[in-house]
């Protein structure tokens, strides 16, 4: 576990984050501005059903609150959850996500509510990363952004006259969906989806379709990504085409919403102006100009503790919605 700070520096209440992904969760437990104060992680139980796996998630949460305890930390007042849906975010229960698909319908937070008796709160990990981006990264002073994943997959989260848009089945902001070519690879079950041209899994795809023999089967997203930043002609070209398919999103997004600002992270934050310069040309040429101009294009400003901070965000935007009062 993450070594906290001394508790005098952060006075209490304080949230319990849980990122609950496929591979691996993190517990981090976080102040009302953000400060992680400490942090731990472990493997999902996601090949066992909900039933099972919920214990030795609880027992996990249990030793983490011990230790914060002996380290002279006060329990956390509130459980905010960052999780991928398909999800009811208010009733907090999954419907068999593909990440976690072993646990069927899922009543996470009535769960939960029960084994520790606080305030639940549920987000999808895209309006998570948004509100992170809004509250305390490059969103901050904007009241229409967009965030984009840009990961394994390509979703967004969408915050809209100042709060966060679910709309009306919780499934807002599943961009990558959207088709922008009858012809291309296939990423989310549609063949020239915008995620088959701007996602990781996506990138490999096309790489091996344009370039075959520089982008075997065996190619990864990190060997594309590393041989782009090393300066290597072919994936360099690659990253360039995904960038102007990024844009055509963007453009869609830009006319669509009209946001003042559009951050993208992972791949926006790692590849930088590489695939963001292509993106900005090619949206500046397709979106409505007064829309453009007032859009801005960046990656993620958090980098490396957009997760952490993004965990703790839907008991954060409780508590600034005035949804939970700690101690209350």
């Amino acid at each position: 576990m993450k070594k906290p700070f001394s508790p005098q520096s952060f006075p209490p209440p304080y949230i319990l984050g849980l990122d609950i992904g496929g591979t691996k969760t993190a517990l981090v437990l976080g102040t009302l501005n953000a400060e992680v104060l400490a942090r731990d992680e472990f493997p999902t139980p996601s090949s066992v059903d909900f039933e099972t796996a919920m214990p030795i998630i609880c027992a996990a949460i249990d030793a983490f609150c011990q230790q914060l305890i002996l380290s002279g930390l006060q329990p956390p007042q509130t459980l905010s959850i960052s999780v991928g849906g398909p999800l009811n975010i208010e009733a907090g229960i999954l419907y068999s996500p593909p990440h976690l698909a072993a646990w069927g319908q899922a009543p996470l937070k009535q769960y939960l509510h029960e084994r520790f008796n606080l305030p639940i709160f549920v987000e999808h990990d895209g309006n998570a990363g948004a509100l992170a981006e809004y509250y305390f990264g490059a969103g901050r002073g904007t009241r229409n952004m967009v965030f984009l994943t840009m990961g394994t997959g390509l979703g967004a989260g969408l915050i809209l006259n100042g709060a966060i848009y679910h709309g009306a089945t919780d499934s807002a902001g599943e961009v990558g969906h959207i088709r922008l070519s009858e012809t291309g690879p296939t990423e989310y079950g549609k063949v020239g989806s915008w995620e088959a041209f701007a996602c990781g899994a996506g990138i490999v795809k096309l790489g091996y379709l344009r370039n075959p023999r520089a982008f075997p089967p065996t190619t990864t997203t990190a060997d594309i990504v590393g041989r782009a930043l090393a300066g290597d002609p072919a994936a360099l070209d690659l990253i360039h085409e995904v960038g102007l398919w990024l844009g055509k999103g963007l453009a869609i997004l830009v006319d669509l919403l009209n946001p003042e600002v559009i951050i993208i992270g992972t791949l926006g934050v790692v590849l930088g102006d590489l695939v963001l310069a292509p993106a900005r040309e090619v949206l500046a040429k397709e979106a409505l100009p007064i829309s453009h101009r007032a859009c801005k294009i960046l990656p993620a400003q958090l980098g490396s503790s957009l997760m952490d901070v993004g965990c703790l965000m839907a008991g954060f935007d409780a508590y600034r919605n005035h949804k939970f009062t700690p101690g209350g």
